[in-house]
């Protein structure tokens, strides 16, 4: 703080956040937003291809965080992108979160859409990653590597949540029910 000549103290000028004023078109694009994030639709279809999503993914996620299911836990995980796959280590972070965050909050409905996108990443980045070995699975173990099929399902599951939101009985529904209050 500074002093005037008066002696009393002058508080230094800081810009105040539009926010702090409660700009109504910040508040109002907010609103949108979030409304945009959590409606959802009511659908028993939607809520079978979430949880499965994430029931799915739940195992690969807490491979990579909690070493479950023969996984190699956080740190193996993270040195294995980041030192074998040359992937920087902030896009393996957010690999490892989508995987294992993303399956809980699929389960439960939670930002179901963010979770969709981040799942969406990761299986659209494993596809360029198993294209060279073809669509099919390894059934039999006949191939080097595991085709796309697995992935490209899995992508088009994220795509339609990404676009319907979280349906029946999801945290979403009950968030976008207060916002629009």
């Amino acid at each position: 703080m500074q002093k005037p000549h008066n002696g009393n103290p002058k508080p230094a000028l800081v810009a105040p956040s539009a926010a702090s004023y409660g700009d109504p078109v910040i508040k109002t694009t907010t609103m949108k937003a979030l409304t945009k994030i959590f409606t959802t639709d009511n659908s028993f279809s939607t809520l079978l291809l979430r949880v499965a999503l994430g029931a799915v993914f739940f195992p690969h996620g807490a491979q990579k965080v909690l070493g479950w299911f023969g996984g190699y836990g956080f740190a193996g995980t993270m040195g294995f992108f980041t030192n074998t796959l040359h992937i920087p280590a902030v896009f393996a972070f957010l690999a490892i979160a989508a995987e294992f965050a993303g399956a809980l909050a699929l389960i439960a409905g939670f930002f179901t859409r963010v979770a969709a996108l981040g799942i969406a990443g990761v299986m659209t980045v494993a596809i360029t990653m198993h294209w060279q070995y073809g669509f099919f699975m390894n059934w039999y173990g006949s191939q080097k590597g595991e085709g796309i099929e697995y992935h490209l399902l899995a992508l088009a599951i994220a795509i339609a949540l990404i676009l319907r939101g979280g349906g029946k009985w999801s945290a979403d529904r009950v968030i976008a029910s207060k916002l629009s209050q």
